[in-house]
């Protein structure tokens, strides 16, 4: 093949590529604006007392929460079903008020509002299956407050309270609580230990500084 077939060959698979390129960064950005737009026109609705039907959209869990196993997606699959008592896809507030007591941590009306607003992203006063893994999420990133009621709700769920009772979930995170803080306290001693090297070199590097400047006087 020529030089010259080469080269054309090279420009029209380099424009191909550009404009794949092209137009992956325009779909992109139109999943964007979409998404933008949809939230806009649910809080003008919402300011405006309009209730707007909701767009469903297919979502896969295994691979959007990618830092859950299966099982794990299973189990908390198994959980949300539990409370699902309207078999419709959604924890709404009155099954949400009954898993928290069954949960043994009842919260008040409030309370169960600020918990369903902290995860609803898409403002239809429910939880679904996918805002419920949300819960997951944010209490893994450590992004709840200890005392929120999605935090006991997270918590609460790693065991099974019917079978230990109130009190056993108490003791159980306890003992987690514990092992947290054991954990803390020697990282906060490895960064003792490192501040203190740190100290040290600086002390000597500042010696050093100090012996060549009295070394050069009598130079």
């Amino acid at each position: 093949m020529s030089v010259s077939s080469n080269a054309s060959s090279a420009s029209r698979n380099g424009s191909v590529d550009d404009s794949t390129t092209a137009s992956t960064t325009n779909t992109d950005s139109s999943e964007l604006t979409h998404i933008l737009n949809r939230r806009q026109e649910i809080m003008d609705s919402q300011e405006a007392g309009i209730e707007v039907p909701r767009t469903f959209k297919v979502v896969n869990v295994y691979t959007e929460f990618h830092e859950f196993s299966r099982k794990q997606i299973k189990d908390y699959q198994k959980t949300f079903n539990t409370y699902d008592t309207a078999r419709d896809g959604f924890l709404d507030l009155q099954e949400l008020k009954f898993m928290m007591e069954k949960l043994g941590a009842p919260q008040t009306h409030l309370g169960l509002k600020k918990m369903i607003a902290e995860v609803d992203e898409d403002h239809d006063g429910k939880i679904s299956f996918r805002e419920f893994l949300l819960i997951y999420r944010k209490a893994g990133a450590g992004e709840l407050d200890s005392d929120s009621g999605l935090n006991q709700l997270a918590r609460l769920t790693e065991i099974d309270v019917e079978q230990v009772g109130v009190s056993g979930a108490k003791n159980f995170f306890e003992a987690k609580i514990e092992q947290q803080l054991r954990t803390n306290k020697f990282h906060d001693e490895i960064r003792a230990e490192q501040e203190e090297r740190r100290r040290e070199e600086e002390e000597r590097a500042q010696r050093r500084q100090q012996f060549q400047q009295r070394a050069a006087i009598f130079q």
